[in-house]
């Protein structure tokens, strides 16, 4: 595996005030030298991340946002929260292109919007791009992400604070997992892609869709990921603990 590895958790529309006591056993983790490669990161609903800062302060763990709005400035938009509000509470990180946001109407030129916006206030970013199942069996896989990418980093200069997560819409929650041979591939056309449209050297990929403690051990086979985007199993820290330990040992 490559010297660090992120292990990014999305909690999604999950959690309450209780449960981020859930998490002392991560942090506990993230002081062991032992696992000194793993780059913790949550992502809590908004509600959420001021708990979250505040229970991790003394530990490596950072903290992020799902999402964001595309606009920098305050606004009169009702329920949004942008990058402004996620940076003076003191997160890190931001979720963007999701496709469960995708599907909720972000498009390529929204994403772009917001990636200037989080890159302005110096948020790392956690961009995601992915296929169908119907873009896949038509054999659109690279069109897809390729065209996701061009547009979603119009006008932006390379960033290392930019790292691409693979997510395959038709993994996502469904407990398929792409072979072994066919990610390993996909991420290598993937790196290829990033650094021809962007001329950047080494770009930070790490895999999203349906990661859990039973595939782990075959996903982590595949050393040019750096890293994993997990959703439902970060939610019990006994999951996410299992995964990070098989990926780092």
């Amino acid at each position: 595996m490559t010297n660090n590895m992120f292990f990014i958790a999305n909690w999604k529309m999950f959690g309450d005030f209780k449960s981020v006591n859930s998490i002392k056993m991560v942090i506990k983790l993230s002081k062991d030298k032992k696992y000194k490669k793993a780059k913790i990161v949550y992502c809590p609903p908004y509600t959420l991340i001021d708990k979250f800062l505040k229970i991790t302060n003394k530990s490596k763990i950072k903290i992020g946002a799902q999402n964001c709005h595309h606009s920098q400035n305050s606004g009169p938009f009702t329920g949004s929260v942008n990058v402004d509000l996620i940076k003076s509470i003191g997160a890190k990180y931001v979720i963007i292109g999701h496709s469960e946001n995708r599907v909720s109407g972000d498009t390529n030129h929204i994403i772009n919007l917001k990636i200037k916006s989080a890159l302005k206030k110096k948020l790392k970013i956690i961009f995601c791009i992915g296929e169908t199942l119907k873009e896949k069996k038509n054999n659109k896989t690279n069109l897809v992400l390729k065209s996701q990418i061009i547009r979603g980093l119009k006008n932006v200069k390379k960033n290392n604070n930019i790292i691409f997560a693979y997510e395959p819409v038709w993994s996502i929650g469904t407990g398929v997992v792409p072979k072994n041979n066919d990610l390993k591939i996909q991420i290598y056309t993937i790196k290829k892609m990033i650094s021809k449209l962007w001329r950047l050297k080494n770009p930070k990929i790490i895999y999203g869709g349906s990661v859990n403690p039973k595939n782990i051990n075959e996903l982590r086979k595949i050393s040019s990921i750096n890293g994993f985007l997990i959703g439902g199993a970060s939610q019990k820290a006994k999951n996410f603990i299992d995964i990070i330990k098989k990926t780092i040992n």
